[in-house]
Order: C-alpha cells, then structure tokens, then sequence
C-alpha cells in the first residue's frame, strides 16, 4: 500500500503508463538529443513535462491521482532515467561511427580515445 500512495496510481498502471508508454517516449527523446547534439538539460525540462503527461493519463485512463507530488517526482525521475540512458547510448555510438579514427567504443554509454592513434 505504501508504494501506491508514492506512485500516486497502483503498480501495474505505473509499469504501464510510465514505464511502457511514457517511457518510449522519453528514449526517442534522449536519442534524438543525442542525434542532434544538444545538451541534456533540455531532456530535463522535456522528462518535467513527460511526467506531466503520464500523471494525466494515469488519471484520465485509469483513476490515478492526478495531484499526487510524489508521484510526479517519481514519474519525472524514472523517465529522466530511461532518456539519459538513451541519450548516452546514441551519444556514444554517433561519437564511434563520426569520428572512427579517434574514438572506439568502450561498452554500452561510452567512448574512449583510440590506442592505436
């Protein structure tokens, strides 16, 4: 019970909404930064206002609190989450394959500089 009153909405609804829905909408979003080179600050202010629309569609959909601080914070955070990964995952591909001769891959959200150059 504890954890619904922190959602603001029951479990499966936030895995739903949040996770699924809003939650691909913010990986495109930190991908296409990435792809067109602008800070991640500006996915900050996009994941604010994603959360935004995941509180009113729990609301709208499925009878979650739309007011419900606690549930927007959470909502924000984990969607900041899932875009930043994102966006360092385009970043470090697009830093790889643009500038081969100086960077490599160096796992899944980095790049490191050539040893070979």
């Amino acid at each position: 019970m504890a954890m619904e009153q922190l959602l603001g909405n029951d479990i499966p609804t936030f895995i739903g909404v949040t996770i699924v829905l809003a939650g691909g909408a913010a990986m495109l979003m930190g991908s296409a930064l990435a792809r067109t080179w602008r800070p991640f600050w500006q996915g900050i202010l996009y994941s604010a206002l994603l959360g935004l629309a995941s509180r009113f569609i729990s609301f709208a959909l499925f009878g979650g609190e739309l007011l419900s601080f606690s549930g927007y914070v959470v909502d924000s955070a984990v969607l900041a989450l899932m875009a930043f990964a994102a966006y360092r995952a385009t970043l470090a591909r697009r830093m790889a394959a643009q500038y081969p001769w100086l960077y490599e891959r160096a796992g899944l959200f980095g790049w490191r500089a050539r040893r070979d150059g």
